[in-house]
């Protein structure tokens, strides 16, 4: 399916188009991913746009699928990789989330941070292999209040997404950011264990 008329596409390459200075710097809850022990393999950086994350996972010597819509933000994103000598460890992916399919269980980490569809999440989490780790970032429904236009379906529920996780997560923090942010936003981290749970019953 062309991408050439999405209207994500066309949103995001217009905000990371001329006079965007992208700043690089690793997301939080990248950071913070990547000091926890994780199995050897590959990071997905999922509506990565141009990701100081990917890089601080290539420059810890991780392999790096970086996913955004916008190919203007794929390019920086590439650019600064070969700057740095890490471009043969990240590789961009030009594709709408909706319809990409990660391998299962392929993953040591995955993230998301600024972006939130349940039926994405359900992939992602079913990417991460056992042991590996799901991050993510999205609105809640309480920025709605501070951000009227912002689509209903673009913000987490209580109780998600930590409520969406298959059975085999453990969450290992979930947090709010303070009120004072601009538009109320929830971290998630999981992860996936590596021996089935008690069973039921």
């Amino acid at each position: 399916m062309s991408l050439a008329g999405h209207p994500d596409r066309l949103r995001w390459n217009d905000r990371y188009g001329p006079g965007y200075a992208a700043s690089f710097v690793p997301h939080p809850v990248a950071v913070e991913a990547l000091s926890l022990e994780l199995p050897d393999g590959p990071v997905a950086d999922l509506a990565c746009g141009a990701s100081g994350s990917a890089l601080l996972a290539a420059q810890a010597g991780r392999k790096v699928t970086a996913v955004d819509i916008s190919e203007i933000a794929l390019g920086l994103l590439d650019a600064e990789a070969w700057r740095r000598g890490l471009g043969d460890l990240i590789t961009v992916t030009h594709a709408d989330l909706a319809t990409l399919h990660l391998a299962p269980q392929h993953y040591a980490l995955v993230l998301c941070t600024g972006f939130w569809d349940r039926t994405v999440f359900a992939h992602a989490a079913r990417s991460v292999m056992p042991g590996g780790v799901l991050g993510w970032e999205a609105f809640t429904v309480a920025a709605l209040r501070a951000r009227p236009k912002l689509c209903a379906d673009w913000c987490l529920a209580p109780g998600e997404p930590a409520s969406l996780l298959p059975a085999d997560f453990e969450v290992i923090r979930i947090w709010d950011l303070p009120d004072d942010e601009p538009g109320t936003k929830r971290r998630l981290l999981a992860r996936r264990m590596t021996t089935p749970g008690p069973a039921s019953g």
